[in-house]
């Protein structure tokens, strides 16, 4: 049975397993045995042996895998998002948005002051509302829509699965995945069930296969998908709610964060008779990820149950910060200015796929800030290569959750580079694949 696991109660027995898992007996990924076989060799009712490991579970100390039985838990921490902490390297992994193209707040922040706002009033600001409502509204078939501001889009989404799931309840997550939202899981103790995302989005079959695992959310990102840039079709978006049809009362998710940024039109998974669904979109693209606000639009039912979760005076958004929100997106330059970032973040990631692809290391640009670009080689090794350059790369191992094979992707923040740099770069990746023993595509050479 491996390490000794005591106990003749469900109690002692957890207590037992957290022991040894604390001793560093057991470590991060270790099988338990199963119920059946502890049960009989400590003598217990197989009731008693699954308290134990239900204990275990509702800490965070295991997690459960179906077929794959019980282990314990991974807490080793996720990679984040964001520039890489005392790198001397030239970070082309970090996922932010140009700083430049952000819209300066100053002038609006002189006419968002107003009232104060005491306890007990509404947490979201009534004219806010009223804008965002014909936001949300234009992309949504269900007609009863109830909104909720959260504290951006992380936060909405960590919410709105808290008040639908337990520790150990199953969650569909695109693969590969926002780092982001591998950490949520993670941290929270759901179980993942990975859905394959090709270059339309979420698959239907990954999709049919982990509502039939027994699902009670999915997250999807319906366009510019971190990291792939994928984005659903009318064709790939109409078979997936067929799929969901006969599920409607498991909670979709739907993260649209790059939206007034987005060339692609919004395709949803939300149907008009679906029952638990909400739809978040948060500003931290386009106005800055020190703006943390989002907007989220459900069902009445869920727009209650995260409600709950959001007490005045505690949890709610400063009504500060979203009148500053609101100034910003009804100021006519402002949008000028998001609609100018977008054709530049477009642009710079058409250049640089057609730069690699000259290179020979073929590469189409999908929609979002980043570029999911293909090797011959695994991408460590290019990454080790690159580092030798001058360049700090993120490889596609980081976003996977092992249903799609991404050590042969990195994904790339190239759209602050010019035109110099970005040659530098794309001469560096494809230098850097032949260092690592790749050919590459002869065909694209010039």
């Amino acid at each position: 049975m491996g390490p000794q696991i005591t106990g003749r109660s469900a109690a002692d027995i957890a207590a037992s397993v957290r022991a040894l898992i604390e001793r560093g007996v057991l470590a991060p990924g270790d099988a338990l045995p199963p119920v059946r076989n502890l049960a009989d060799e400590l003598g217990v009712n197989r009731n008693t042996a699954v308290a134990a490991y239900r204990q275990l579970t509702q800490a965070g100390m295991v997690v459960t895998l179906g077929r794959g039985g019980t282990r314990v838990a991974d807490r080793s921490p996720v990679a984040q998002e964001g520039f890489a902490a005392d790198s001397v390297l030239r970070d082309v992994a970090t996922g932010n948005p140009d700083s430049d193209l952000i819209p300066n707040p100053s002038r609006a922040l002189a006419g968002v002051v107003g009232r104060p706002i005491l306890y007990g009033e509404p947490v979201i600001d009534p004219d806010l509302e009223i804008w965002a409502m014909q936001w949300m509204r234009a992309d949504l078939a269900p007609s009863d829509v109830r909104l909720t501001v959260t504290s951006g889009a992380a936060d909405a989404v960590d919410r709105l699965l808290a008040q639908a799931l337990v520790r150990d309840d199953a969650v569909a997550l695109e693969d590969p995945c926002f780092l982001t939202s591998i950490h949520t899981v993670r941290v929270n103790g759901y179980r993942p069930v990975p859905v394959p995302v090709d270059d339309d989005g979420m698959t239907v079959e990954g999709l049919r296969a982990a509502l039939e695992q027994g699902v009670r959310a999915i997250v999807c990102t319906p366009r510019a998908q971190n990291p792939t840039g994928a984005s659903l079709g009318p064709e790939r978006a109409a078979a997936l709610r067929a799929v969901l049809a006969d599920y409607p009362y498991v909670l979709v998710i739907e993260d649209d964060h790059f939206s007034m940024l987005s060339r692609t039109p919004f395709r949803s998974l939300i149907g008009p008779e679906r029952k638990r669904w909400a739809l978040v979109r948060s500003v931290s693209k386009f106005l800055g990820p020190d703006m943390c606000l989002a907007v989220v639009a459900s069902d009445p039912d869920t727009a209650e149950r995260l409600a709950t979760r959001l007490t005045p005076g505690t949890t709610w958004v400063s009504h500060l910060l979203q009148r500053l929100a609101l100034s910003l997106l009804t100021d006519d330059a402002v949008v000028s200015d998001i609609a100018r970032a977008a054709d530049h973040y477009s642009s710079r990631n058409v250049a640089f796929a057609q730069k690699l692809s000259a290179h020979g290391v073929p590469t189409t640009a999908g929609d979002g800030l980043n570029l999911w670009v293909a090797l011959p080689v695994p991408a460590r090794d290019v990454s080790e290569q690159l580092m030798r350059r001058g360049w700090l790369a993120r490889t596609g191992d980081e976003f996977s959750l092992g249903a799609v094979i991404t050590d042969h992707r990195l994904r790339l923040t190239v759209h602050d580079l010019d035109d110099g740099d970005a040659e530098r770069l794309a001469a560096d990746i494809a230098s850097a694949v032949r260092a690592a023993g790749g050919r590459l595509a002869q065909a694209e050479l010039g």
